[in-house]
């Protein structure tokens, strides 16, 4: 069957009726393969307490410059990239399972040879493994919880990938309170090791064993992740699944989920937040918070508090509304962040603004102390604003807009537009809060956000409801 027929957007599985038992361990599959999200959420995360426990107490041969503790922070987003063209490629042919069962190998692997390291280039090589697994893992687990959801829990489900990443990134923010970089090397192998061993009792998708060929299993994967047959519908005999093509470029349902989702990547990234969670350290020290840790802390409860509500309210107000709110709530509070460090590096020139917003003292007040209301304030602002829309929806997307025939590779282009991106953004931010100082680079964060809602108002559609085979027909203008 080639990829215009109209069989292919007939839906493989129907969503099923009221009357339909629907089994809870499609949750329980969900939660198995978000615990991939969870891992390299935790890599993510690891940079920020382990950089200054190396530049502190690791031996004189481990102990990190500015430059290395930059590229300890940024490399695990070129192995990232790596494993999203890797992870595309996995996912079309080793099966969505057994993608994630792989990607749990360098998630060890690199934590282990982190815990070992005798030299700053171990330590280098094992934040590159936990990258490259995290690439794979960003890519394949929204991929398999898609296409194990019925379209009224998807975005619930979908959501929960992004869930999972804050919630690590949270994990090794507080681990990093009370366990130096070793044993926090150590606690990284948990979440990987946890996820293989409940991915072995999980099934395939049912839509990529129908791609197989292989009904009975299909039909068995869907006994246990939805607690029945009825709803389920077999595609046409003789359908055949076509890998990708450069021909199919050209194909309304191929060229237009594809602009968008690689859009979505870019706007995802320019936004700053990648270089804000590198840096959330950094970033309050500047600041002159006292305890940056503890700041850090509350900017990850706030990411996971706010994400579970994107969860929640996913499937009733929809991907495209949630996404626009979200872009203008993280363009006034990256306007307001710039504005704080623009009235705080003025000095003596703004003091007659500053005035007004600090207690009448006879005691020197630093101008920091009486703003760090708007610092605080405009910083929680922009990472709740994130989680709500810009951080699950992207992903949840990339899982939903593209035909099956195409996913892998499709899937794989906008895995590796994020992480590069993710990559530059990480790697130049403080050059670029050198150049531009630092309320310049806020600003210019708050102009991205402004044409990521113009181009969600503009070209992004709504998916919710509906099957992904609608979506996929949707997108052919049929």
């Amino acid at each position: 069957m080639s990829p215009e027929d109209p069989e292919e957007t007939l839906p493989l599985l129907r969503p099923p009726d009221a009357s339909v038992p629907r089994g809870r361990r499609v949750f329980l599959a969900a939660f198995a393969a978000a615990l991939g999200p969870l891992s390299f959420g935790y890599a993510l995360g690891y940079s920020s307490p382990a950089i200054p426990s190396l530049q502190r107490t690791a031996p004189p041969a481990l102990r990190l410059g500015d430059d290395a503790a930059s590229w300890f922070g940024a490399i695990v987003t070129l192995g990232a990239a790596a494993g999203g063209v890797l992870g595309g490629w996995l996912v079309d042919r080793a099966g969505r399972k057994l993608s994630l069962l792989l990607c749990t190998v360098p998630f060890v692997t690199g934590f282990a040879v982190i815990t070992a390291a005798r030299n700053v280039w171990m330590l280098l090589g094992g934040r590159l493994l936990t990258g490259l697994a995290c690439g794979v893992a960003s890519l394949v687990a929204p991929v398999y919880i898609s296409e194990i959801a019925y379209p009224a829990v998807r975005g619930l489900l979908g959501s929960c990938v992004q869930l999972m990443v804050v919630t690590g990134i949270l994990l090794a923010y507080v681990a990093g309170w009370v366990l130096e970089w070793r044993w926090l090397a150590v606690l990284g192998c948990v979440p990987p090791t946890l996820m293989l061993l409940l991915m072995c009792f999980m099934p395939e998708t049912p839509r990529f064993l129908l791609t197989q060929h292989q009904h009975q299993e299909a039909m068995a994967a869907l006994r246990f992740l939805w607690g029945s047959e009825e709803g389920w519908e077999e595609p046409p005999v003789g359908a055949e699944h076509q890998g990708f093509q450069l021909a199919m470029l050209r194909r309304p349902g191929v060229y237009k989920p594809l602009i968008i989702g690689i859009s979505l990547m870019a706007f995802q990234q320019l936004s700053g937040v990648n270089a804000i969670m590198f840096y959330a350290k950094t970033i309050f020290e500047e600041a002159k918070f006292k305890d940056s840790s503890l700041a850090s802390v509350t900017v990850g409860i706030i990411q996971v508090l706010f994400t579970a509500v994107a969860a929640l309210i996913m499937d009733r107000a929809g991907r495209r509304l949630l996404l626009a709110l979200s872009g203008v709530v993280m363009v006034f509070s990256m306007s307001a962040f710039g504005t704080y460090f623009k009235l705080t590096q003025s000095g003596p020139s703004n003091s007659s603004l500053v005035s007004l917003l600090v207690p009448i003292s006879t005691e020197p007040v630093d101008v920091h102390v009486g703003l760090a209301w708007l610092a605080v304030g405009s910083m929680c602002l922009f990472i709740a604003g994130f989680a709500v829309g810009w951080g699950p929806i992207p992903w949840l997307l990339m899982s939903e807009i593209f035909p099956l025939h195409v996913k892998g590779v499709a899937t794989g282009v906008c895995v590796l537009t994020n992480w590069f991106m993710a990559f530059l953004v990480t790697k130049a931010f403080s050059s670029v809060m050198e150049i531009l100082k630092p309320y310049g680079a806020f600003w210019l964060t708050a102009a991205f956000c402004i044409l990521s809602v113009l181009f969600t108002l503009t070209f992004v559609p709504e998916t919710k409801g509906r099957t992904l085979e609608q979506i996929t027909a949707y997108f052919e203008g049929r």
